[in-house]
């Protein structure tokens, strides 16, 4: 009797392990195929106009997301997701090339966000943006 006891023990703890491993193995998998959660924040940004000169970039955070405000002297003010449409890096500002790098795999975007060249298939998206009494309001 003795025995059969620590054969059932034993096979207690060799299906604790195997479960045990099975759930390490597909919770990746399970996290990469579910949809992700959004992150809701503040509905609107301000800034104030004067701090934000002609050619700079503002880098933000809009509806849990980055996003940037550009004063581009062309396009005016423009608000855009700082999120690479390639694979979601987030892009930096080159000013005196006055243009967005996506620093992962070198894709390019004009200062209004569409795409110059590289692997983004699509432009940044815009952001809602109002001026009213030197206040720059994402949102």
């Amino acid at each position: 009797m003795h025995g059969h006891d620590r054969r059932k023990f034993l096979g207690l703890c060799l299906g604790g392990i195997t479960f045990t491993l099975m759930g390490a193995a597909i919770y990746p998998v399970f996290k990469f195929l579910a949809p992700l959660q959004t992150r809701k924040s503040a509905g609107k940004v301000e800034i104030r106009q004067q701090d934000l000169a002609e050619g700079e970039a503002k880098f933000i955070e809009f509806g849990g997301e980055p996003a940037v405000v550009v004063n581009s002297g062309e396009h005016g003010l423009i608000a855009l997701s700082a999120v690479c449409t390639h694979l979601g890096c987030i892009v930096q500002w080159e000013r005196d090339k006055r243009r967005f790098l996506c620093p992962c795999h070198a894709g390019l975007y004009t200062e209004s966000g569409e795409v110059i060249s590289g692997p983004p298939p699509k432009q940044l998206p815009k952001l809602p943006l109002s001026v009213n009494n030197g206040i720059i309001t994402v949102g």
